[in-house]
């Protein structure tokens, strides 16, 4: 975990992620990155020098019957609060609306669901749990479906509610996460979306995943290119430039 950890904090350093005195609310949906994210967080708690506390918020999306005990054990463990917002996300978009794209307005509604959480609990900063591939795959998916070079941003200030967005672990690859929540045992609850597997996302990342077996270095050339042009924001201002493509395994 310590080698983790330790990308984790070059993220957040490079980008000047978090400042003395925050408190950051951890988006907890129950998949492996969040709670990867979680739990690296709490580790890097316990000596970063800003003193920042965390605080776990899982927005429920009131798909069926979905077990969050698991999770709150895990945060009980950490010594991290927890709180679950239940909200009927899922009911409206599938079932009311029948949305034929329904990625678009469900992303759309769990942001200000979170956002006013974190507005509730009386924290300033919101950390998500993308990654490496992530990014790399969210670069494509703006150039094939806009037309334009784009990416979300390593940290984003949201005017109109004041929060700040922040992702820490954009220097994990996905197979990094996939191993640590394999090895730490971590309470992955089961995604219960009915267009879980059948997005644009996922067409783009079996595509990442075809064109990297022909070009190995492709992922690390992407985020490379995306540091160095840079996109809005994306220029790191530490010392390290960028990532290896496939961050060590413990």
């Amino acid at each position: 975990m310590q080698k983790l950890v330790g990308l984790v904090r070059r993220c957040v350093d490079d980008y000047h992620m978090i400042s003395p005195g925050d408190k950051i609310a951890v988006g907890v949906s129950g998949g492996k990155d969040s709670l990867a994210l979680l739990v690296l967080l709490a580790a890097l708690r316990e000596y970063h020098p800003s003193g920042f506390t965390l605080h776990a918020v899982t927005i429920d999306m009131g798909l069926g019957d979905m077990d969050f005990a698991p999770v709150e054990a895990l945060c009980r463990r950490l010594d991290v609060p927890y709180t679950v917002i239940k909200t009927e996300i899922g009911p409206i978009i599938f079932d009311y609306r029948k949305e034929k794209n329904p990625c678009s307005m469900c992303a759309k509604m769990r942001r200000g669901a979170l956002n006013q959480a974190i507005l509730d609990l009386g924290c300033n900063k919101v950390a998500l749990g993308h990654h490496y591939d992530d990014a790399v795959e969210t670069f494509f998916l703006s150039l094939f479906y806009e037309g334009r070079l784009s990416c979300f941003q390593p940290v984003t200030l949201l005017d109109r509610c004041g929060v700040t967005q922040i992702r820490p672990m954009l220097y994990l690859s996905e197979k990094t996460v996939v191993n640590f929540a394999e090895r730490e045992g971590l309470p992955v609850v089961h995604n219960r979306c009915p267009v879980d597997k059948r997005t644009k996302r996922q067409e783009v990342k079996d595509l990442v995943y075809e064109l990297s077996g022909r070009y190995p270095d492709l992922k690390e050339r992407v985020f490379g290119a995306m540091q160095r042009l840079p996109l809005p924001e994306w220029g790191p201002q530490g010392r390290y430039k960028r990532p290896k493509a496939q961050p060590p395994e413990e």
